[in-house]
């Protein structure tokens, strides 16, 4: 993406602007393994909340934020994620990005784009009539 995208577009990664002001008013706390980068602002004044925030290494998805990192964005804890975390177990599998919208998203039998015939109803079907 050149300079122009950097400055007009918001949805794939942060603006120069967005870049600019985490610079200088957040301090990084870490990165997660998509890439995600994570900020709190530095100076918090008594009796107001730290902010928080996160700028993505590529599109804008809210459902690439890992739980964990989901948890410490909404204040569930203090201490970011990557100190505390269990090492990962044998059966969890890798991110996959939500499809919905796309080609790879799910069609059950019947939907539209996969032609529009479904099976018949078995034997525990009725069909109503108004007649009846």
């Amino acid at each position: 993406m050149g300079i122009l995208g950097k400055i007009f577009t918001w949805w794939d990664g942060a603006t120069i602007g967005t870049s600019l002001w985490s610079s200088r008013n957040g301090e990084h706390v870490g990165t997660d393994a998509q890439g995600n980068r994570y900020f709190r602002s530095k100076n918090v004044k008594d009796g107001q909340r730290e902010r928080r925030w996160v700028i993505y290494d590529g599109a804008n998805d809210a459902s690439r934020v890992p739980a964990e990192w989901h948890g410490w964005l909404h204040g569930a804890g203090e201490d970011v994620p990557e100190s505390f975390l269990p090492p990962p177990k044998i059966w969890e599998v890798d991110y996959t990005p939500n499809a919905t919208g796309t080609q790879d998203a799910y069609r059950p039998a019947g939907a539209l784009e996969r032609g529009g015939k479904r099976a018949r109803a078995g034997g525990d079907y009725e069909a109503w009539s108004p007649d009846a």
